[in-house]
Order: structure tokens, then C-alpha cells, then sequence
């Protein structure tokens, strides 16, 4: 019997998908638990899988499209049964959204981050090229976001690229095409003095699910959360040493970071002080038993938390190779929703990028997170002498709700201790 196939929930947070594209088409059978599309959620691409064998008889959301949890996609059945009925049904609920089935499982497959569907007009600064199938509505283009950056930052003249997207989309692998072909390139026109410029031409992107979720969790998090910040200076001279060591006895794929340091001596002081890894839970507070860290990972629809479990059962090696493989998976946005969800406490490293000091968001319910700067040499004074140390700034953002000053304080003199004196691990 022909039945609606509904938008199933794929991750933890996830409100809406889209359609990445259907693996099946329109009247091939399929079996259980094959993939019968790749949806776009919040934080990854998954697969969609059938509970139960069939065959696709109708597509009603296609390449590029959204649809909420519930709504129907498709129709599935027996090859020539009548769905007449169950169109009318959908069409007549417009949005037709039902209750979603249990979620199928699924795995996650690196895939474009891809949008609904828009035209994006082109600047009218834009160069005039041969018009390929891509600019067939009028020389209106119709380009992915990833798309659109990447000819932008490769100076790519769209009109020169042959989509082979839904509808004659440009994607990303056409660009990846194009720059291995060689294709034209947007030539620089130099502005002299007497060059008149009006407004600058732009391009509305649609954001991404991922940019939608952190906007919302943001946005979650700095209203409601009562938010306070510390801030404490740490000699990092003896962790250097200690990494150094480390590293001249280990091989190439197994040195550790700075960072990998900082997360097992951020969990060793978690396990001191309980009420910094815990969270607020209205009526109660909720005391975790061990340290889960989450670690930000910057990809490119934004931002991503992996977590490393247990972290301070762990060693720094361990540690290491563990949050290597989650920041790989995480950029080919092959991470499964129980490795990016449930951390006790986070941590935000921006010292690689130049960054001295700034603030980072909790992440609820965690009730903080250590904003890392870069580690860089200072003059000190030590002993009535100016010396060279190199100093690294650690910013807390604690939630007030559990976190009082004191019990922050305490923790930040703990984790400054673990970095400046490493010997206090063993103890």
C-alpha cells in the first residue's frame, strides 16, 4: 500500500533538512536501509534510509529543498499503485506535515553544504562572458553559497562555469572543475582618481542549517545565561618544555599540541572542582562524574564543537590522536551527532590565529568555557628582575547560575597551577 514518506530527524537538534540530492529517482525499488537521499541538516550531510524495501513512486521535495521534521518528501509503495489519493491529501494540507516516524538510521557522507535553490544575481561590475546553461534565465546565475565563495576568492568568472547542479546549479565540484581546467579569471580594473564608484553590488547568500542552529543557540545562551568573565595570566614555559619532550620521543603523527595540553589539564581541574563541571537544570544542578570537552572547531559553514570523552582519564597522546580524528571528520562533516553533543565544558583556541585575549559563548547547559589566547614572550618581573616568559591569556566565561566568582577563581588558580607546574599532574 503507497504510504508518505516523511522527513525523518536526523541529528539531535535538527529542525528542518534539505535536500541534498535523491540517490534514488523517481520508480527505482529500493530494499531496507538503503540510502534513498542525502539531507542537509544543522550540523552534517546524512543519509536517509529506508526502514523498508519499496519503490519510489513520487519525489515531492527535490534537490535544494526544505522541508520540516514531519512534512511529507515523497511517496513510496508498490510499482503502479494509485497515489492519487495521497497527493490530493498532501496538497490539500499544504505544508503537510505529519508526526515523524521513528528516525532510520543513518550515516553521515562528506557532501557540499548546499541552500534552497535562489538565483544570485550577478554584480553589474561583473565581467561579460560567453553565457554557458548556467545563465539561461536571463544571465541570472543560480550558484550554491560554497560555490559562490569559492569562484569569489579564486576570481573565477561565473559566467564561464557550466553548472551540473540541479537545474543547471554551479556547485562546488564545478568549481574545483574549473579550477583544475584553468578557466577565465575576473580581470582587476584599476581605479584612478577620476573613477566614479556608486554602491557596491551584493549577493543575499540563504544561510546554511549550521549558521542557522549557532545563530539560535547564540542568541540562547547570551540572553538567559547571567554571564560573567575571569581572566588570568599563565607562564607557559614548563608546558613548552614538557611538549618538546614529549614530542622528541614520539613519531611525526603522534607530537602533541599545546591545545591537547591544555584540554587534559583542563579536565584534571574539572575533576577538583565539580561545581565548573556541572550544569543547571532549573529545580537541580547537575554534577558530571567526568570531564567531556568539547574542542571548537572552525569549518566552513562555521562552528563545531567534537568532544573528547572522558578527557582526564586520558593522556596527552591519547588526546592528541583523538581530537585530530574528530577535527578531520568534523571538516568533512563526517562527525555522528553523539560525537559533537553532550560535553561538560568547552574549549574556544584562537591563539594559532595571532589572537592575544577575548571572550567565548557558553554553550548551555555547560555552565562555562575557556576562551585560549596565544602564548607569546613577555617581559616580567621575577624576583626584582625583568625576565622573558611567555604568557598566555585564559579568559572564563562562567555561568552564574551554578559558577560563583570564588568557585572560578579557584578553578582558573588550579588549571594555572596544572600549566605552570606539570609535575602536579602525577600528584
Amino acid at each position: 500500500m503507497a504510504e508518505k514518506f516523511l522527513m525523518p530527524k536526523l541529528s539531535p537538534t535538527m529542525e528542518e533538512g534539505q535536500i541534498s540530492r535523491w540517490v534514488k529517482n523517481e520508480g527505482e525499488a529500493f530494499e531496507a536501509n538503503e540510502t534513498l537521499a542525502e539531507v542537509d541538516t544543522d550540523k552534517a550531510t546524512m543519509e536517509m534510509t529506508a526502514l523498508a524495501g519499496g519503490t519510489l513512486l513520487k519525489i515531492l521535495k527535490g534537490a535544494g529543498e526544505s522541508a520540516a521534521l514531519g512534512e511529507v518528501i515523497a511517496i513510496i509503495g508498490k510499482p503502479g499503485e494509485d497515489i492519487s489519493g495521497l497527493l490530493s491529501e498532501v496538497s490539500s494540507n499544504g505544508s503537510a506535515k505529519s508526526e515523524p516516524p521513528a528516525t532510520p538510521d543513518g550515516k553521515e557522507e562528506a557532501s557540499e553544504p548546499k541552500s534552497e535553490q535562489q538565483p544570485v544575481e550577478e554584480p553589474k561590475t561583473a565581467p561579460v562572458a560567453a553565457s554557458s546553461g548556467s545563465s539561461a534565465n536571463g544571465g541570472r546565475l543560480i550558484v550554491s553559497p560554497i560555490a559562490a565563495r569559492m569562484a569569489a576568492d579564486n576570481s573565477i568568472d561565473l559566467r564561464s562555469v557550466a553548472g551540473t547542479g540541479p537545474n543547471g546549479r554551479i556547485i562546488k565540484r564545478d568549481i574545483e572543475k574549473a579550477l583544475a581546467g584553468g578557466v577565465p579569471k575576473t580581470a582587476a580594473k584599476p581605479i584612478t582618481p577620476s573613477t566614479v564608484v556608486g554602491a557596491s553590488p551584493y549577493r543575499d547568500e540563504p544561510t546554511s542549517k549550521m549558521r542557522q542552529v549557532i545563530a539560535a543557540r547564540l542568541a540562547e545562551s547570551i540572553g538567559p545565561v547571567p554571564t560573567f568573565y575571569l581572566t588570568v595570566e599563565v607562564e607557559m614555559d614548563n608546558a613548552l618544555e614538557l611538549r618538546k619532550a614529549i614530542n622528541a620521543t614520539v613519531d611525526e603523527s603522534e607530537k602533541v599540541s599545546v591545545n591537547d595540553i591544555i584540554v587534559k589539564v583542563a579536565a584534571m581541574s574539572l575533576v577538583k572542582h565539580p561545581f565548573v563541571n556541572a550544569s543547571y537544570q532549573d529545580k537541580a544542578i547537575r554534577f558530571y562524574e567526568q570531564a567531556d570537552i568539547g574542542v571548537a572547531v572552525a569549518v566552513e559553514e562555521g562552528l563545531i564543537t567534537p568532544v573528547v570523552r572522558g578527557a582526564n582519564l586520558k593522556g596527552f597522546i591519547e588526546i592528541s590522536a583523538e581530537i585530530k580524528n574528530l577535527a578531520a571528520k568534523a571538516k568533512a562533516r563526517k562527525l555522528q551527532p553523539e560525537e559533537y553533543t553532550g560535553a561538560t565544558f568547552s574549549i574556544s583556541n584562537l591563539g594559532m590565529f595571532g589572537i592575544k585575549e577575548f571572550t567565548a559563548i557558553i554553550n548551555p547547559p555547560e555552565a562555562g568555557i575557556l576562551a585560549i589566547g596565544g602564548a607569546t614572550p613577555t617581559p616580567v618581573v621575577r624576583d626584582g628582575q625583568i625576565v622573558v616568559r611567555n604568557i598566555m591569556n585564559v579568559t572564563m566565561s562562567c555561568d552564574h547560575r551554578v559558577v560563583d566568582g570564588a568557585t572560578g577563581a579557584k578553578f582558573l588558580q588550579t588549571f594555572k597551577q596544572m600549566l605552570e607546574q606539570p609535575a602536579i599532574l602525577l600528584v
